[in-house]
């Protein structure tokens, strides 16, 4: 008996020991199939991906993720009306048929120490991840690619630029 979950090859795919996928946010999506004696269960790479995107969110000191030009994209789409920025910004990951490997690009938040963010961030992806898949996470690679300054929003006076000179 063919399960229609699984029958269309396109939708869902199944790796060998050994092999993997790599997805980014607004790349092609494949899944992980994993056996029971029950039947399998398929998790697609954009379900680990949206997984670590919110964990590595909740943690505070995490400002945004995403690389320069993701996050001017997603700015421009947060302004459209019914339009939201996708959990999966700024996360790319590889996954087989056990393991999984997440690469996080992140902006952090002025004066919060970057090495304790890192493991923070490293620690709550991981199990978020491994408790909601059950797939082991063998690797976080986290990027960092810029620091939030507050008074770079535009929504706080000029101090500084204003009084230094009468």
């Amino acid at each position: 008996m063919t399960n229609p979950s699984t029958a269309n090859s396109a939708e869902h795919s199944t790796f060998a020991a050994g092999d993997s996928a790599k997805t980014t946010a607004g790349a092609p999506e494949a899944s992980t199939a994993q056996a029971s004696g029950q039947g399998n269960t398929a998790i697609a790479d954009v379900v680990v991906q949206k997984i670590s995107g919110i964990a590595a969110r909740e943690v505070p000191g995490v400002y945004e993720l995403g690389g320069g030009a993701a996050r001017a994209f997603g700015a421009v789409k947060g302004r459209i009306p019914g339009a939201s920025a996708s959990a999966g910004q700024g996360v790319s990951v590889e996954v087989g048929q056990k393991q999984a490997a997440v690469d996080l690009q992140m902006l952090v938040e002025y004066g919060v120490s970057i090495p304790d963010l890192a493991q923070d961030v490293r620690n709550n992806v991981i199990d978020a991840v491994e408790q909601m898949t059950g797939l082991e996470v063998v690797e976080v690679n986290i990027n960092v690619n810029d620091v939030h300054i507050p008074s770079e929003d535009g929504d706080g006076d000029d101090q500084g630029t204003g009084d230094r000179v009468q």
